[in-house]
């Protein structure tokens, strides 16, 4: 009981400072009218309260910093302020996972899953410390085994697939391993600097999913959805340069700044008649084809 106890504590001060900006009394007077309303002990002292916030950060990873100008506590933001929703929504889903008795009589989880997930600490230890890794991997469209010896410097999640930015040393070229074709890891202790001119976020900026185009050139996508398929488009737009151009009762309009690449068209045809492509030309004609390619299957 002590321990559940003292979790739920945690998940009320984070849900607390998380939702505003709350003094040090605003803070133990919401945990005594949880208290009440839930019949556990949330009562706490200032010694506690300052054990918890260092226990919070070193499990969850979520800081929670003192304004000594505003008297106020708040959760310190990592530079990359999609990290730190991530790390917030981790939270939550491991909170409600933790809390609740028998999970599986209220949660119906995904039966399939990404592979390669437990490679996720090494691999981010790895690129933490600079340290190389070596590892075997397995191309799908070769169907062969290879042994790489890697400098690791980035992991990117894409439809929950985790893959490895890596300089592979064969050929000094930066690649992208997916974390389900990889076994065998090693961590060794030898020591690199990672390329100046690598940035992740850079790499990913103008791009939807794991395809970095070299010689494409950005484009100007407009996009019309049917008013209903256009409040998920609203709510989880495709990309950081979506705009909105029309949205009525009929349509929603929107524009990107984007590659045209594979894994941004198969996106697109997932949606079938909800959307349809305005411009660019060269776009409309790759959606046509594939329609035209998968009418064939049913000839």
């Amino acid at each position: 009981m002590a321990k559940r106890e003292t979790f739920m504590r945690y998940s009320l001060i984070i849900k607390k400072v998380r939702n505003s900006q709350p003094t040090f009394k605003e803070i133990v007077d919401y945990l005594k009218m949880e208290s009440e309303l839930q019949e556990y002990d949330f009562h706490i002292s200032k010694r506690t309260f300052l054990r918890d916030i260092k226990d919070i950060s070193s499990l969850f990873n979520i800081d929670i910093r003192y304004n000594f100008s505003k008297k106020v506590y708040y959760i310190e933001n990592d530079e990359d302020p999609q990290a730190n929703e991530r790390i917030l929504e981790a939270f939550d889903i491991f909170n409600a996972l933790n809390i609740t008795d028998r999970v599986s009589n209220y949660i119906h989880f995904e039966k399939r899953r990404s592979q390669g997930t437990e490679h996720l600490h090494g691999i981010l230890h790895a690129i933490k410390n600079r340290v190389k890794i070596s590892f075997t991997y397995y191309k799908y469209w070769e169907n062969d085994f290879s042994k790489r010896n890697v400098e690791p410097y980035a992991l990117k999640e894409f439809r929950s697939r985790w893959y490895l930015l890596a300089k592979d040393l064969d050929d000094n070229v930066v690649k992208k391993f997916g974390l389900d074709r990889i076994s065998e890891l090693t961590i060794t202790r030898h020591k690199f600097k990672i390329l100046k001119e690598f940035n992740v976020n850079d790499l990913f900026r103008n791009c939807f999913g794991i395809i970095t185009p070299v010689k494409e050139k950005l484009q100007e996508v407009e996009l019309l959805f049917t008013a209903f398929q256009g409040r998920y488009i609203k709510s989880m737009p495709l990309h950081e340069s979506q705009q909105i151009i029309v949205d009525n009762e009929n349509e929603l309009r929107v524009k990107l700044k984007i590659y045209v690449t594979h894994d941004f068209i198969m996106e697109l045809l997932s949606f079938g008649a909800n959307v349809k492509v305005i411009k660019p030309n060269n776009l409309i004609d790759e959606l046509k084809e594939a329609y035209e390619e998968a009418l064939e299957q049913y000839k």
